[in-house]
């Protein structure tokens, strides 16, 4: 399998072409092309196994593709060095499955540690710019608690809010409803709108909530065995007869 040309990436943000991971004998993912335009949210399904978050992890230059090219603000990340593609991941802010808040810190220590492993401020101005995050997130006055003292709901504003604390352009979110009763999935859902209207980023959502992605998408992305397999907007997908997509739809009594 060989990358193919370089795409015009026009006003995309995130361009894939011809992407792929090969792990032994396997093809975790063929050929997968599409673009995310800025400010927009692209939602990817697909079911277990599909090869989701290991795209998220290409996107974001923790994994590097056996083949094709990875555009992020029209520079091919693909092949750039570890060096290099720390300034891009400074770009990129990533909310994890299940927040991956640390118990035994703060919220103030949560959300300052990309801060402090990636910029140098005074002691001042990296409390000064927690607690501004944490306010945009109606989060004021969770500082000095522990992870164990939040709901679910709250965890996964501490986990955005340590992803925004450094001013990305593009979030990309693992699973955001994954754990969370219905009510509170769709309150993390008006998160990230309210959190691409505010600050806007391009968002980057996995997803097994069919009630989120169409909720949430501009363009929605079904992966099936690691391969792109059907693309567009969610009520477009869910009036195919017999896709995968109207599968999920049906599944989640959406159909």
């Amino acid at each position: 399998m060989q990358p193919t040309a370089k795409p015009d990436v026009g006003d995309s943000h995130v361009q894939l072409q011809g992407v792929g991971i090969q792990l032994g004998q396997t093809w975790v993912l063929r050929d997968i092309s599409f673009g995310v335009p800025r400010g927009r949210i692209a939602v990817v399904i697909g079911g277990s196994g599909a090869g989701k978050t290991t795209l998220l992890r290409i996107i974001v230059g923790l994994v590097r593709p056996t083949c094709g090219a990875v555009f992020v603000d029209g520079q091919d990340i693909a092949g750039l060095s570890e060096r290099k593609l720390q300034s891009v991941r400074a770009r990129c802010g990533m909310v994890f499955q299940y927040s991956a808040l640390l118990d035994s810190l703060t919220v103030m220590e949560n959300v300052a540690l990309p801060l402090k492993e990636h910029e140098k401020l005074n002691a001042s101005d990296l409390k000064e710019r927690v607690l501004s995050t944490l306010e945009s997130l109606e989060l004021t006055g969770t500082e000095n608690l522990y992870p164990s003292e939040l709901s679910g709901g709250m965890r996964k504003r501490v986990g955005l809010a340590r992803a925004l604390i450094r001013q990305p352009s593009l979030l990309v979110y693992d699973e955001p409803a994954s754990g969370l009763d219905p009510l509170t999935a769709r309150l993390v859902d008006d998160l990230i709108l309210r959190t691409r209207d505010r600050f806007g980023v391009t968002s980057i959502v996995i997803s097994h909530d069919m009630v989120q992605a169409v909720k949430l998408a501009d363009r929605l992305y079904v992966l099936d065995k690691g391969e792109l397999v059907a693309e567009g907007p969610p009520q477009e997908l869910k009036a195919q007869p017999g896709s995968l997509a109207a599968k999920f739809f049906e599944a989640s009594r959406l159909g």
